[in-house]
């Protein structure tokens, strides 16, 4: 199959997605609240039985789909990275969440075209919540089209991170100097918390050292439900990016996170 490039190509591609995510979300629950070989990877992140096996999956149906598209995955080798097309997968993102029984842990679909966010899905198994973001359209929460708050003044936002512990001494200091500013501050969601603020709860994320596999799904999602999503220096997150992440319900709140960090 030839690499998609109309608008109704990028349809299937959406569609190929969100019927991978129906299979990765029973995938998951499957396993969820179940006993668990948890390993602990080189950085001393925790993996499990459960994020390979569906890793794999997909891996096998992209692979079947789209022969020469790449795939730069959390557990495996990236394959064909300089393929046009590039799906960036996290099977299960939260893993410390999932293994813990906490259902905020999600899967993230992404799909790339010459190093660009073309859609990325944040599917969530436990709660069957589900955000779906295609580029230049916009993001849909459980099939309906979701917005952002809008909010533009720090002191009135909601700000998350998934946890302090994610922080160097220097990225801590610049989260207390963010998030002491906002109207309230809360720990936890993952993923989720991301797909919170395309549909209007949450107004602030803020985390650092993440991987691609973690934000690139997340970028069309933020971005077409009338958000912004940049690295801490207001750039674009690409796969080079370092991972130093903010997103925001509003461009001017975005803008005014940014001079709060300085």
């Amino acid at each position: 199959m030839q690499s998609p490039t109309t608008s109704d190509d990028i349809a299937m591609l959406a569609r190929f997605a969100d019927e991978m995510a129906d299979a990765t979300d029973a995938m998951a629950m499957s396993y969820f609240r179940k006993p668990l070989n948890v390993e602990h990877k080189a950085d001393q992140s925790p993996v499990t039985q459960a994020d390979r096996a569906i890793e794999t999956a997909m891996r096998e149906r992209i692979t079947r789909q789209f022969p020469t598209h790449g795939i730069l995955g959390e557990e495996y080798e990236n394959a064909r990275l300089d393929a046009s097309h590039v799906w960036v997968l996290d099977p299960i993102d939260g893993t410390k969440s999932f293994v813990s029984g906490m259902p905020t842990f999600g899967t993230l679909i992404a799909c790339l075209t010459d190093g660009v966010p073309e859609l990325g899905t944040i599917s969530i198994p436990a709660t069957g919540d589900r955000w779906m973001g295609v580029r230049g359209n916009p993001s849909t929460f459980n099939g309906a089209p979701c917005r952002t708050s809008g909010k533009t003044r720090l002191d009135e936002a909601i700000l998350y991170t998934t946890s302090p512990d994610i922080f160097d001494a220097a990225g801590l200091d610049r989260f207390e100097l963010l998030s002491r500013k906002a109207g309230m501050r809360r720990f936890g969601g993952d993923c989720y918390a991301y797909g919170l603020l395309a549909s209007g709860h949450v107004d602030i994320v803020f985390e650092m050292d993440l991987y691609p596999y973690d934000f690139m799904a997340l970028v069309p999602v933020v971005k077409g439900a009338g958000g912004v999503i940049t690295d801490w220096n207001g750039q674009d997150l690409t796969l080079q990016s370092d991972g130093h992440v903010i997103a925001a319900a509003s461009a001017e709140l975005h803008h005014e996170a940014l001079a709060a960090l300085r």
